[in-house]
């Protein structure tokens, strides 16, 4: 967003000044780094942004996957997302979302990923919209927005 600008809401009406509760998915963290983007390009100043703490896990196990040529890069890229981005626990509140969303995708018979579930659970329980590159992951999951 041009510096200067107001935030716009979904329907195009300015938001004011609110700074807007997001969390970011590890696609979008993953997309940041195949195209050699800054984290101050892929985060504005305008906008609250965290990662849920499974995130981490998942950047790790990019890391521990990663082949001897592309290791040392991609661990400095996890280092500089995890010094930057806040993390959000995964705590008693997390824990309830999580069980609620769990519990729903299981009645309903659409079953989502475990982690993807996670971060949902993170963002419905911290009131934050996800920001994902794969946005079927969390469609329909009651209490959770989310930005693709």
């Amino acid at each position: 967003m041009a510096r200067g600008s107001r935030p716009r809401s979904r329907c195009g009406e300015p938001r004011g000044s609110a700074l807007e509760r997001l969390i970011l998915d590890t696609t979008v963290l993953i997309d940041g780094e195949r195209a050699d983007a800054s984290l101050d390009e892929m985060i504005g100043d305008e906008d609250d942004v965290a990662i849920a703490a499974i995130t981490a896990a998942e950047l790790f196990v990019g890391v521990e996957l990663a082949d001897a040529k592309r290791r040392s890069a991609r661990a400095k890229y996890v280092e500089r997302v995890l010094s930057t981005i806040p993390l959000e626990a995964y705590d008693l509140d997390v824990a309830r979302a999580h069980a609620s969303l769990l519990a729903a995708t299981r009645r309903s018979g659409s079953p989502r990923g475990a982690h993807d579930l996670v971060i949902a659970a993170t963002a419905a329980a911290r009131d934050r919209t996800i920001v994902t590159a794969d946005g079927r992951a969390f469609l329909g999951l009651l209490g959770v927005s989310i930005r693709s």
